[in-house]
């Protein structure tokens, strides 16, 4: 593992190529598996506060997440995030780095908390590892992943206080 930088317009195919096998498979993000290219762009490269990249020690981008506002106006002082590794750097720590990071750019973005909306339960690697990050599960939404294997899947709400909260007004 070497690097976690901003993400640049010249780091878009390398993006695409983690993201693509992932959406089309299914098994963890909601996005339609026949998701286009110019869609992933937009969701990814264009509405987010911030996209990076995940380098390895020969400058090939091997991972990616975004930082956004969960919600607008009253609960955009919450932070969400969708990370993706390619599936040859699996294992190799980059999941927990860019969580890690991702942490760091929203409290210095201003951001008091994160919150992952919509993480499949079969999705268990993932669980473990935001739970071992200090995420909490606070939600269960039943049967509201549709997972192509396992069918009907639960979706956990996922949330973790960043900062002190603020007192009230």
């Amino acid at each position: 593992m070497d690097s976690i930088r901003p993400a640049t317009d010249h780091d878009w195919p390398a993006i695409w190529a983690c993201l693509a096998p992932v959406f089309a498979a299914g098994l963890t993000y909601a996005y339609p598996p026949e998701i286009t290219e110019a869609e992933a762009r937009t969701i990814w490269m264009h509405k987010p506060a911030a996209t990076f990249v995940g380098c390895d020690n020969q400058g090939r981008v091997v991972a990616t997440y975004y930082l956004i506002a969960n919600q607008p106006g009253q609960g955009a002082h919450v932070a969400n995030c969708g990370y993706i590794v390619a599936e040859s750097a699996r294992g190799q720590g980059w999941a927990s780095a860019m969580c890690e990071h991702s942490q760091s750019e929203a409290i210095a973005r201003g951001f008091r908390a994160m919150q992952y909306n919509f993480v499949a339960e079969t999705n268990t690697g993932a669980v473990r590892l935001w739970q071992r990050h200090g995420f909490d599960v606070v939600g269960r939404l039943p049967g509201a992943f549709c997972h192509p294997e396992a069918g009907d899947v639960d979706a956990l709400v996922m949330y973790k206080r960043l900062t002190k909260p603020l007192a009230g007004r």
